[in-house]
Formats: C-alpha cells, sequence, structure tokens
C-alpha cells in the first residue's frame, strides 16, 4: 500500500523525525497534536476547553489534507495536565465527536512538552472503501 506523509510544516518534524499525518490505504493516523495556531503560537493559554477546540481544528486540517473527514475518525487519545479540567475537555470532544462516537481514551499526564499546552490528542481515522 502508498504511504503518503502528511506535514504541517513546523520546523519539529524533520529535527525529531515524525508528520502531523501518515496515510496508508484507508487508515489516516493523526500524530499528537496541540493548540497551536496558524502564527505558531498556543491558542487559549489557560483555557482548556479552547486548545480543545484547537487541537481538534488541528486534526480536521491533517486530516483533510489525507483526504479524510473528523467523522471518519474511529479512536482518539487525550492526554490532559490537570484532572480537574477533564470535563471541559470532554465537553469539547463531545461537541464534535458526538455524533460521529469514536472510541476514546483520556489520560491525565504530569506535563507534556511545553509547559502552556495543556491538552495533546491523537486521532485515527479509517476511511470507506
Amino acid at each position: 500500500m502508498k504511504r503518503q506523509n502528511i506535514s504541517s510544516g513546523t520546523t519539529w518534524e524533520p529535527i525529531v523525525g515524525y508528520s502531523r499525518a501518515v496515510r496508508v490505504g484507508n487508515h489516516v493516523h493523526v500524530s499528537g497534536t496541540t493548540a497551536t495556531g496558524d502564527d505558531g503560537r498556543i491558542v487559549g493559554i489557560g483555557d482548556a476547553a479552547a486548545q480543545t477546540v484547537q487541537t481538534i481544528a488541528n486534526i480536521r486540517s491533517a486530516l483533510e489534507k489525507a483526504g479524510a473527514k473528523l467523522s471518519d475518525v474511529v479512536r482518539t487519545r487525550i492526554y490532559v495536565t490537570n484532572i480537574v479540567e477533564w470535563e471541559k475537555v470532554g465537553r469539547a470532544h463531545g461537541e464534535v465527536f458526538a455524533a460521529v462516537r469514536p472510541a476514546a481514551t483520556a489520560v491525565v499526564v504530569a506535563a507534556l512538552l511545553d509547559p502552556a499546552w495543556l491538552v495533546e490528542i491523537e486521532a485515527e481515522a479509517h476511511l470507506p472503501g
């Protein structure tokens, strides 16, 4: 099967050796994604719900570059740095995925790479056909 690497254009992708997303056949795997805006700055500093919304928008962009949609998502993994914020993050996730209902896991972690990141989400999609 043909492999398609999708880049977001960040400087870290070639340094660390990863792609924003990888499509192989009908499967799309989206790397851990955060609330980085188009200008490279974090959106929603201190606001886990706003960061979740931006993170999912970034996931949507990666999926679209791979020929997929949010409705094709079959699994998400949500990493949060503050257990108190889990419900805000969950509700923001649910606003997008309520009808899709992917398998989902939420994990509380001690920290993410940037202290301002409150949420990081991975996604996997399966396209029909």
